[in-house]
């Protein structure tokens, strides 16, 4: 046998195998369940929903918590492994998961017409001008069908004649784009445009997809069906075996929280992705049209692509991340990413007159309730981290007593170097005096002094400067001394990329690598001068999760490396939550990461560092809204528990920004420290500049 034979052998049999563990690992899944302490829930509030749920008619009702099953109730004659009809939420499950399959296949676009799939409709002045993504929004003008004998609409509820009325016969009440009206007719259209794209595949039909696509990967080979009239028949239309997508179908719960899971997580199971995260997010995203109706159900979302979304918080007490499929009586499949939830309810009676109404106040809002790591803060829509137990709270300095220099930047990620000075990047602007000649997107200075009379000094450096205004050019997100080098995350370059300079910022060198999931606005995690008194080897990195600098994200996430290999993209490891025993795990795979700090919609650009006289970690997480929203939390460890400070909407000095706590302002006791900021001109006072305001931690 020749060498390149044996390779090339080698080489199939370890792809063969890596398929097989893959598939091995999707069919072994098991739910894990634990207490509901175990996993931030309270028992007592878990317990008080069940017994109103249960008064309402519901048959099953589980909650998922963090990849585990942290509640689980059946009324009698209900079980996890009994399948339950789930009527509309099919259009979710059924109709949304298949349309997702299709577009991972680029079979179709939901911006394909739908007289690609459906010729009769290419003349028609109103048909033809359909999208997919009408189709799967309830935007497409087609009116619904009627459940009244009596009525021509109820013809679409006949075996076999659902596609043929909801082709020909369905009235338009609108034009395509321009109304909101829930259809069934236009569901099943839907489906037709799916099997068509697919029929050439080995995937011809909506059951096939499901099964292939869907079910099998995430180990759910039982206990979900497809069902409607005729018998689960499919109907044979022009060439096509067509099955519902817009109601019929039956799932048991853990099935459900399954497809629930598979979503939060972006379309990863472990051991395989299933659908790229771009075309989850793609389903995600408010398929655009009016606003929904809210007259008669004030709690109506928005629409995604066939599931609904609370993008615009209409869920005024739930993250404005969650989702939800939905069918008649209240049968809701519900997910909120930023908290790592996953709820199932199905039940034989609706929870309210106003169906969304309903849901909202007997499921959503007291599911999220009863999340302890998170509360509503009184009277408001937003959420708020537990109180911290070792600062008390925080006094700032008068206004009058604030110290201004560099004006007209901003930015001003710092770090204590080696040689007593305190390094800096400053952003769209010139720095300190003397000023550049051109205006920098990204400048180094260096400031010596303490904080009341400290002075700053540009350095000058062609490979350190950049130049661009706003998300336009690459700046600064975060800078650390270690071992006598500096370093420095660079945003606005396509998420982010690591910077360093041997030579205290005149000369810089750059990585070949850069974050380009989440970590869009990385700072890294300060501790005292050139690095003394890290904790262990490693640099710890914190980053809103998301993309962009511009932007309030969920949650924070965290990346550590070791200090001397902070230049190898391989040697970086992400938290991937905690274990039994409440330990951090890591893991190399950036999208198996996990939030260390959930705040819904209120985590924009952050700074953090070690105090050493509380040990205690402080971070500084601005929120952008235009009057320098930002909050201060202290934790024991990087990875949290995260509690909170210091919370406000409104600083009282306009649109701040950018707050920074310079680990070598802190006094000797412990009680005492320095903000620095930056913002634009309010009232007479230009905060675009290096501003410094101290303040006093209320300790015990």
């Amino acid at each position: 046998m020749s060498a390149g034979f044996a390779t090339v052998t080698v080489m199939c049999l370890l792809i063969v195998l890596g398929t097989l563990v893959q598939s091995a690992s999707a069919q072994t899944f098991r739910w894990s369940v634990t207490a509901p302490e175990q996993a931030n829930m309270s028992s007592e509030k878990l317990g008080a929903i069940t017994r109103d749920l249960a008064a309402h008619g519901t048959d099953c009702f589980v909650v998922v918590r963090r990849g585990r099953v942290a509640w689980e109730w059946y009324a009698p004659g209900w079980s996890k492994d009994k399948p339950h009809y789930i009527a509309s939420l099919s259009k979710s499950m059924v109709g949304g998961m298949s349309l997702l399959a299709a577009i991972e296949a680029k079979k179709l676009s939901p911006d394909d017409l739908a007289s690609k799939y459906i010729p009769e409709w290419k003349k028609d002045p109103k048909k033809s001008k359909i999208t997919v993504r009408h189709l799967a929004s309830h935007t497409s003008g087609l009116s619904d069908a009627s459940h009244d004998k009596d009525l021509p609409e109820s013809r679409f509820w006949q075996y076999p004649h659902h596609y043929t009325y909801a082709r020909d016969t369905a009235p338009m009440r609108f034009q395509p784009g321009r109304g909101r009206q829930y259809s069934n007719p236009g569901m099943a259209m839907l489906g037709v445009c799916i099997t068509r794209a697919m029929k050439d595949t080995t995937l011809p039909d909506i059951k096939t997809i499901l099964r292939e696509r869907v079910m099998k990967p995430i180990g759910a080979s039982r206990g979900w069906g497809i069902s409607f009239y005729g018998g689960g028949r499919p109907v044979k239309y022009h060439g096509l075996k067509l099955y519902a997508t817009w109601g019929g179908g039956t799932s048991t719960a853990r099935v459900a929280a399954r497809v629930g899971r598979l979503m939060l997580r972006g379309g990863r199971w472990p051991g395989k992705r299933v659908f790229k995260q771009e075309n989850v997010a793609l389903m995600l995203k408010d398929a655009s049209g009016p606003d929904p109706d809210r007259t008669k159900d004030p709690a109506a979302p928005r629409s995604g692509l066939c599931w609904w979304l609370n993008l615009d918080g209409v869920w005024e007490h739930v993250p404005k991340d969650a989702f939800a499929g939905a069918g008649a009586q209240n049968q809701l499949l519900f997910v909120v990413p930023s908290l790592d939830l996953v709820v199932v309810r199905f039940g034989r009676k609706s929870l309210g007159r106003a169906f969304w109404r309903g849901a909202e106040l007997h499921l959503f809002t007291p599911v999220v309730e009863a999340c302890t790591d998170v509360r509503r803060a009184s009277g408001g829509r937003r959420f708020r981290i537990q109180p911290s137990s070792v600062i008390k709270g925080i006094r700032f300095a008068p206004v009058s007593s604030i110290v201004r220099k560099g004006e007209d930047s901003d930015n001003w990620p710092m770090t204590w170097a080696d040689d007593g000075a305190l390094y800096t990047a400053y952003g769209d602007g010139w720095g300190f005096k003397p000023r550049t000649k051109r205006k920098r997107s990204n400048g180094i200075a260096k400031i010596s002094g303490g904080p009341a009379r400290f002075k700053g000094v540009n350095i000058r450096t062609t490979t350190g400067e950049t130049i661009g205004d706003g998300h336009k050019g690459a700046k600064a997100s975060g800078m650390l001394m270690v071992d006598g080098v500096l370093f420095m995350w660079m945003r606005n370059v396509g998420n982010a990329e690591l910077w360093w300079s041997a030579d205290h910022g005149k000369t810089w060198q750059r990585a070949r690598w850069k974050f380009k999931t989440s970590f869009g606005c990385p700072t890294f995690v300060n501790f005292g001068k050139n690095y003394a008194g890290a904790r262990d080897h490693f640099v710890y990195v914190a980053s809103q999760d998301g993309p962009s600098a511009y932007e309030n994200y969920d949650g924070v996430v965290l990346a550590r490396v070791r200090k001397d290999r902070l230049a190898r993209r391989a040697s970086y490891e992400f938290f991937a939550g905690r274990d039994a025993a409440g330990l951090p795990t890591w893991t190399d795979d950036v999208t198996k990461r996990q939030r260390i700090l959930t705040n819904p919609g209120r985590c924009a650009r952050m700074d953090v560092v070690y105090h050493p006289v509380l040990k205690r970690y402080l971070m500084a997480i601005a929120a952008r809204n235009g009057k320098g929203a930002w909050a201060l939390f202290d934790a024991p460890e990087p990875w949290g528990p995260w509690t909170v400070v210091h919370e406000t909407d409104d600083w009282g000095l306009g649109d701040t920004h950018g707050f920074r706590i310079p680990t070598k302002w802190l006094s000797k006791d412990g009680r005492t420290l320095c903000i620095v900021f930056s913002g634009r001109p309010h009232k007479g006072v230009n905060w675009d500049s290096f501003c410094v305001r101290k303040a006093t931690l209320l300790l015990p």
